[in-house]
């Protein structure tokens, strides 16, 4: 039962970054020229549908969930906001989105890998098919690459 909530706990605080992090670069480049909005908006709102999915299981075991701090968002905005205001192209675009979803995906990955055996079952459920999401959303973004 500990496995599942540091499993749950990761992958609340992958989604709850990733929102932020997404709705920011929305935000960001909303009045420019980019074909990657949709897909961006796609992959915020399955972030949303894991992040309900996570609260609904936390409570259930009595959990209490936290989002990053204040600080950790704030120096993903200014990363964003310098990345495309260096460069808002597509590519340039895909390939940050790739890296952090690689970087959360692995993550995820190695605690499935470590814990499998102590996993409940919807956790475990869960947790691969977050995964799967992940590695489906890069997938998407490699044909803006």
């Amino acid at each position: 039962m500990n496995n599942d909530k540091i499993l749950i706990k990761a992958i609340y605080t992958d989604t709850t970054m990733a929102i932020y992090t997404l709705e920011t670069l929305l935000n960001t480049i909303n009045n420019k020229d980019n074909k990657i909005k949709n897909d961006i908006a796609n992959i915020t709102s399955g972030y949303k549908r894991y992040e309900k999915d996570c609260k609904k299981l936390a409570k259930d075991l009595k959990l209490t969930l936290k989002e990053e701090s204040t600080m950790k968002k704030m120096a993903a905005k200014m990363g964003i906001t310098e990345i495309v205001k260096k460069d808002n192209s597509d590519p340039r675009i895909a390939d940050m989105l790739i890296k952090g979803i690689s970087m959360g995906s692995l993550d995820i990955e190695k605690q499935i890998k470590n814990n499998d055996e102590d996993l409940s079952r919807k956790v475990k459920k869960l947790a691969k098919d977050f995964y799967e999401f992940q590695k489906d959303n890069m997938t998407a973004l490699k044909k803006y690459l």
